[in-house]
C-alpha cells in the first residue's frame, strides 16, 4: 500500500512504502511513477522466504512446533539418529539364580519361625521349583492351601527385588502340591467323563491358578475342553463337552469336586 504523507523540499510529494501482515517491501526496486502490483509482491515475498535460512532464534521460539525443511517435516527437538537408544532384549530367566533367592528367602523365613526343614531346588519345565521337605509344617500350608499360596507369592517378590524380573518360581512344603496335583488330575478326569456322558457342562469348584492348570491339563488328556470363569479369589474351571462354550445349563461342582480354595 502507498500512503501520501506530504510535501517534500522538491516540491513532491513523498511516498511511504507499508506492507501488510507478512508481505514485504519493495524499497529498493522502487521506481517514482511506477506501479507494484499485489502478484508481483506476493512473488518477492514468497522468493524471500524460500532462500531465507531458518534463525536459531527464530527456532527456539518456534518451540515443539513443526519446521519444514526440504520438504521433510520434523521436530525442533527431535534426537539424531545416532542418540537413538537400542532396542531393549528381555533376558532369559536364569532359573538356578531365583532358585538360590527363593531357597535363601525361604530358609530365613523358617529360622525366624524356628521351624525345622530342608531346601529342595529343582526345574520343572520352564519354572523353578522350592521345596521345603524333610518335615510336614503343615501351619505353612494352611487350609487347602492358602497359606502356602501366601508364601509363595512372597517367595517371588523376593526373587523379582534381586532380579528386576518377574518370577514364575514354585514353591511346595512338605510334598503338599504333588498330593494335590494327584488328586487333582483324578477329579479333573472323573469330571470329563461325566461331561462325556451327559453332554452336561460340568463347573467345579474355585480353585488356585496352579490347581485349575492341573485340571485344564487332565480334561485335555481326555480330547475334552474347559475353561476358567469368575475372578479371584472365586475363579473356577469348568469343563466343556467338545464344541460347546460356558453358558446356560452348566452343571453344579458334583460331590467332592474341587474341594480347592
Amino acid at each position: 500500500m502507498v500512503a501520501v504523507t506530504g510535501d517534500d523540499n522538491s516540491g513532491g510529494l513523498t511516498t511511504t512504502d507499508t506492507a501488510e501482515a507478512g508481505g514485504t517491501v519493495p524499497a529498493a526496486g522502487y521506481e517514482p511513477g511506477g506501479q507494484v502490483t499485489a502478484d508481483t509482491a506476493n512473488a518477492e515475498h514468497n522468493e524471500e522466504i524460500a532462500e531465507r535460512e531458518i534463525n536459531p532464534a527464530e527456532t527456539d521460539a518456534l518451540g515443539a512446533d513443526a519446521v519444514v525443511v526440504e520438504g521433510k517435516s520434523s521436530d525442533v527437538d527431535e534426537p539424531s539418529d545416532d542418540a537413538a537408544p537400542e532396542a531393549l532384549s528381555v533376558p532369559e530367566p536364569d532359573l538356578e539364580q531365583e532358585s538360590e533367592i527363593a531357597a535363601d528367602y525361604i530358609e530365613g523365613l523358617l529360622d525366624v519361625a524356628d521351624l525345622d526343614g530342608d531346601i529342595d531346588m529343582d526345574v520343572e519345565g520352564d519354572r523353578p521349583v522350592v521345596s521345603v521337605v524333610g518335615a510336614t509344617l503343615t501351619e505353612l500350608v494352611g487350609p487347602h492351601g492358602e497359606v502356602l499360596e501366601a508364601l509363595q507369592e512372597l517367595t517371588r517378590l523376593a526373587v523379582h527385588r534381586q532380579t528386576g524380573a518377574r518370577s514364575r518360581i514354585m514353591l511346595d512344603v512338605g510334598g503338599y502340591r504333588a498330593r494335590r496335583r494327584q488328586e487333582l488330575a483324578e477329579l479333573g478326569r472323573q469330571a470329563a467323563e461325566q461331561v462325556s456322558k451327559t453332554g452336561v457342562p460340568q463347573r467345579l469348584q474355585a480353585m488356585t491358578p496352579f490347581e485349575r492348570k492341573v485340571i485344564h491339563d487332565a480334561v485335555a488328556a481326555v480330547g475334552l475342553r474347559s475353561e476358567s470363569e469368575g475372578e479371584e479369589p472365586d475363579r473356577r474351571v469348568v469343563v466343556l463337552p467338545a464344541g460347546d462354550t460356558v453358558g446356560a445349563g452348566v452343571g453344579d461342582p458334583g460331590a467332592g469336586q474341587g474341594t480347592g480354595t
